[in-house]
């Protein structure tokens, strides 16, 4: 198997399909129902919830989606100039990366990450 497509089922397919074209700089093509993102080999999906087959509005469990970075920190105030909610400010973690943490405009969690040594 291979994961080809993280989805994420919102009432504004819109406003984050914007926030994650300027997030990962690739042009989009929005409107209000469902809209795809290629973001390297996989691709980022939107659908509007009332067009997803499933629907639980009491789920409380989050997903982070990990986009890997040439360099953190020079993705960091186009990032910051985003408006972004931080979790995390760019930090090396224990076992070599560095990463930065925030959240979407819906509240999902996003990690942008660059591998040890790069």
């Amino acid at each position: 198997m291979e994961l080809v497509q993280s989805r994420i089922v919102t009432n504004d397919v819109g406003r984050l399909a914007g926030f994650y074209a300027r997030l990962l700089g690739v042009p989009v093509t929005l409107n209000d129902y469902y809209v795809e993102l290629q973001a390297g080999p996989a691709s980022v999906g939107f659908s509007r919830r009332r067009f997803t087959e499933y629907r639980d509005d009491n789920r409380q469990d989050d997903v982070i989606l990990d986009f890997l970075a040439d360099d953190v920190d020079a993705e960091y105030p186009r990032i910051a100039a985003l408006g972004v909610e931080w979790v995390l400010l760019p930090t090396t973690q224990p076992w070599g990366n560095r990463s930065m943490i925030f959240r979407d405009p819906a509240g999902n969690l996003v990690n942008v990450f660059s591998r040890s040594g790069a």
